[in-house]
């Protein structure tokens, strides 16, 4: 997708020829302004503006002699298909969008707002930082904010778009946001930038390779790096048909004409013969979605893991899976920190749990224990336990150890488990333990190949895990979406209610 020509929108809004020249730098280095990315964001005519005559209150370095109205941030709501959003969009063209005490206070009310009305927020960042002319006063404002952000999170949808620069104090109200998405080559995220990088520990770095997207998607920071500022704002608003207005809603119901009993048979070839051969998980996904529309999150980020949202019968859901092609689908402490937090999101959101499974255990080393495996294991553990939402497990192939009780198992409040009739399910597969067991036999490779097969017979089968109701039943690898479907209409009114408490402690 390319960006349209840099003059495109210079006349749809009365500007001053200072500003025009803004404007014109700002398409130069390929971003939109403030308001162009709202009128892509949101539904044609639909935005009301707030706070738009809000001055800085700054006399300090001139700046009583620079005033804005709406110092430097366009604040207000409107609709994406019709649903409410609440928005903010910070403009560079003002003051380099930097945050002041006004700044921040015009966000501040547009979050309490957006809490009030059970309505989500999305904020367009593109700003320098802390307007240094302003001193604590700016400091306040990002407390301020940072605060309202908590306040809100679990209990409304809240998106953060990265469109520019975003360093120091800036960085964290993203960070506490449900979901961050950056720009290829124009938007940057870091605490310190690279002039104090230098200063600091003489190292020479560059803006994208300090906080570039291609290094804040690697580390999971950003859920997702679009080309430019179109494609972004617009796989926004296809994002946001995927959420709730709160967690006092249910998620959207969108139009489906992909029907729950539909049979694909192409799924009982996908797993190959040899089971030490990978297959790529999300082809499984695709296939059991509705039109096989699947929104990936963090798609570079931890890759043993997939997680993301798709619709079952018009209704979201969230789809959390192993990835046999990376590590073999093992869990380690990235994959178990993605995975937690995704699914405490779908919780807190009213969004049902698909859990597609094929995993080998949790991924051995030195280094993995050296930096606490346990208790970011612990993380992925807890989050399924603690959720309420419906949870539906299938087990594809393997099914090992500890990874087999974390991945949505029945022992951890799983509501309906099914298994492939092929599936593998034990303390660890059959090769290493029968090797264990029988050593014996160790030099007699054919006595050892028999005990293998015996072991996986009484000990592997799903037909065991099923008897001692682990599962719900065993399903052909065709009838999974039909499966599903079932399911999430069986559960639709699930309740649960918990012991009366403040709040949970996740091992963080």
């Amino acid at each position: 997708m390319t960006m349209p020509p840099r003059d495109t929108f210079i006349n749809k809004h009365s500007v001053n020829s200072e500003i025009q020249a803004k404007i014109i730098s700002q398409h130069a280095k390929g971003k939109l302004t403030a308001r162009e990315r709202l009128d892509i964001l949101l539904d044609n005519e639909s935005f009301e503006e707030t706070g738009t005559f809000v001055r800085h209150r700054c006399n300090n370095f001139g700046m009583d002699k620079t005033i804005h109205q709406g110092d430097g941030v366009i604040t207000g709501h409107g609709t994406i298909y019709g649903r409410s959003v609440f928005v903010y969009s910070q403009d560079f063209t003002v003051l380099g969008g930097s945050l002041g005490e006004m700044h921040g206070k015009k966000i501040c009310s547009l979050i309490e707002s957006a809490i009030k009305a059970r309505a989500p927020v999305i904020g367009l960042n593109d700003s320098g930082g802390a307007r240094i002319q302003e001193g604590v006063d700016a400091l306040a404002s990002y407390g301020d904010i940072f605060q309202q952000n908590v306040i809100a999170s679990g209990l409304i949808p809240q998106i953060s778009l990265i469109l520019g620069p975003c360093a120091g104090g800036a960085v964290y109200s993203p960070a506490i946001t449900d979901f961050t998405f950056m720009v290829k080559k124009t938007s940057y995220m870091f605490v310190t930038g690279p002039e104090v990088v230098k200063a600091v520990s003489n190292e020479d770095t560059s803006a994208e390779e300090l906080g570039g997207s291609k290094i804040q998607s690697a580390n999971g920071v950003s859920d997702m790096a679009f080309e430019n500022d179109i494609e972004a704002l617009l796989e926004i608003r296809r994002f946001m048909t995927f959420l709730p207005l709160s967690a006092n809603n249910q998620p959207p119901q969108r139009p489906c004409h992909d029907p729950a009993d539909r049979i694909d048979m192409s799924l009982n070839t996908l797993i190959p013969q040899d089971s030490s051969k990978g297959y790529n998980m999300k082809e499984l996904i695709a296939r059991i979605v509705d039109e096989g529309d699947f929104f990936e999150l963090q798609e570079n980020f931890a890759k043993n893991i997939i997680v993301g949202f798709g619709c079952m019968e018009g209704k979201t859901v969230g789809c959390i899976a192993n990835q046999p092609l990376e590590a073999a689908g093992c869990l380690d402490i990235h994959a178990s920190r993605k995975a937690a937090r995704f699914i405490r999101f779908c919780d807190s959101f009213n969004i049902p749990i698909i859990t597609l499974v094929d995993v080998p255990g949790f991924l051995p080393g030195v280094t993995q224990e050296k930096n606490g495996i346990i208790k970011h294991g612990a993380k992925l553990l807890f989050a399924y336990a603690e959720a309420t939402v419906p949870k539906i497990t299938v087990i594809t192939r393997k099914a090992y150890g500890g990874a087999y009780i974390v991945m949505g198992s029945k022992h951890l409040k799983g509501d309906i488990n099914y298994a492939w009739d092929n599936a593998e399910i034990a303390v660890m597969g059959a090769e290493g333990a029968a090797k264990i067991i029988f050593r014996k036999y160790a030099n007699n490779p054919d006595e050892l190949k028999k005990k293998i097969s015996e072991y996986k017979d009484m000990f592997t089968s799903p037909i065991i895990a099923a008897s001692r109701g682990y599962l719900d039943d065993i399903i052909s690898p065709s009838h999974t979406r039909l499966k599903i479907c079932k399911a999430l209409n069986f559960l639709r009114n699930k309740h649960v209610t918990l012991p009366k408490k403040k709040h949970s402690n996740i091992p963080l």
